[in-house]
């Protein structure tokens, strides 16, 4: 069938070349680009998402596989002649979270789409023998649930202490060409593959129909940029913290990243201080820049044992993930990290759901159930940890209210009928109640709701 390939073959091939980057762990690979052929881009077809929005050429998913075969093998062509042009990044803007700035992202073409996602394929399994154990972000078998049961059980183990909370300005917009493009000969001296990473980083980007080329910043919106992001960062901040840093460090510390995400945990205050004095120097050097306000030191001592023994100390709290930490006690007296839903992303997801509602209180009931129940369960799939239930509840009813409010508007017959649409929401229309989908109590066989 068109678009379907041999999975257990390209994963063979991918263990080739791990293989070959363990056994050559300081050296250059030379030889990658040979394992893309044919049968590796339908792969990479086929782990590409096909309803995205479309690129500067307007050609759909539906388009590139009418030709799926002729549409592979010329794009194989050109790709291995050096022939092939890397298009410019259509550019739109989303909004950010607690307020009313936007973050650019970009829309490659399809095309460019499945030969990233094939040049990914191939340098994934070199630079999975390099990222470090505290690295989580999109990488293969790893999640941000994970980077977050790590920091609470490397902070709980510690003890508490004091949190480095980093932020870096414009991160993906800021990388510096030139250092990135050196980092990655270091382990790759494909010419191949350098060269059309070396394209997509000067394709430019396409707004308002006018194209620009950045000096600096990775395609954000390709699928080659979140593994560029994490290579430069490898470099920058992860090996500088493992070989430089935990060394040099009077009491204990550990790191937590997840893509530009990242906290520093420390048992003392003093190492935490000097990593702050030295991190924004050290950023400095490779192109990056703290934000001023939202990097900051956090205390985050663990309480006594038992309430009212002894003085507590006034701890902080900070943002990682989506989730605010915090020390809290358990229903026994024994202190615990606790984590919420941050007050952002609470607010950002009921003013999405606010205008979906509004735009769409006309459809009927059941299509605005089927997708309100669709988007609470996105919520509670990644909300739905242990210790989250009150946010989780209070966003439920949040979103009850809304569409409540947004159906009673409707018209003034539908005013006149609150009680009857209040029986229907409470009643053939209920929305699915709260439920931790990432519940530490689940493996023992206890439900958590």
């Amino acid at each position: 069938m068109p678009g379907t390939s041999r999975p257990t073959r390209i994963s063979t091939k991918q263990e080739r070349i791990a293989e070959l980057a363990r056994q050559m762990p300081d050296r250059g690979l030379t030889s990658l680009a040979h394992h893309i052929d044919l049968e590796w881009l339908r792969e990479a077809y086929r782990r590409t998402r096909k309803d995205g929005a479309t690129g500067v050429d307007g050609r759909t998913a539906e388009d590139y596989a009418a030709d799926l075969e002729g549409n592979l093998g010329s794009l194989l062509d050109r790709a291995k002649s050096g022939t092939y042009r890397a298009p410019p990044v259509r550019r739109a803007h989303i909004p950010k979270a607690g307020g009313t700035a936007t973050r650019p992202i970009g829309i490659p073409t399809i095309e460019d789409k499945v030969l990233q996602r094939a040049v990914v394929m191939a340098l994934e399994p070199v630079y999975e023998q390099e990222f470090y154990d505290f690295s989580y972000g999109f990488r293969p078998g790893r999640s941000a649930h994970q980077a977050l049961e790590s920091f609470r059980d490397q902070m709980t183990d510690m003890g508490g202490g004091w949190v480095l909370e980093v932020d870096i300005k414009s991160y993906f917009d800021t990388l510096v060409h030139s250092k990135l493009k050196e980092m990655l000969r270091q382990r790759v001296r494909d010419g191949v593959l350098l060269r059309l990473v070396n394209k997509w980083l000067h394709a430019g980007v396409m707004e308002e129909g006018r194209v620009t080329h950045p000096e600096a910043g990775t395609p954000q919106g390709g699928v080659i940029s979140p593994l560029l992001a994490n290579v430069y960062l490898h470099e920058v901040l992860d090996k500088w913290f493992a070989t430089e840093v935990l060394p040099r460090l009077r009491g204990r510390g550990f790191l937590v990243r997840y893509a530009d995400d990242f906290v520093m945990g420390f048992s003392r205050e003093e190492d935490a201080r000097r990593v702050l004095d030295v991190l924004g120097k050290r950023m400095e050097r490779f192109g990056l820049t703290l934000h001023p306000v939202k990097t900051r030191l956090v205390r985050f001592e663990r309480p006594p044992r038992w309430a009212g023994q002894g003085e507590e100390p006034e701890n902080g709290t900070f943002d990682l993930l989506g989730f605010t930490h915090f020390w809290a006690r358990s229903r026994w007296g024994k202190p615990v990290i606790k984590r919420k839903t941050a007050n952002s992303r609470f607010h950002r997801g009921l003013k999405s759901v606010n205008q979906w509602c509004r735009l769409n209180r006309h459809r009927p009931m059941d299509e605005q159930h089927k997708t309100l129940s669709a988007k609470l369960k996105g919520h509670y799939a990644y909300f739905g940890i242990t210790g989250n239930s009150q946010a989780l509840s209070s966003f439920r009813w949040w979103v009850w209210r809304i569409w409540r409010k947004w159906l009673l508007r409707r018209s003034q017959r539908a005013c006149r009928s609150r009680d009857r649409i209040y029986r229907l929401l409470t009643g053939r229309y209920n929305l699915p109640p709260a439920v931790a989908v990432h519940s530490i109590y689940r493996r023992r066989g206890k439900s958590v709701t």
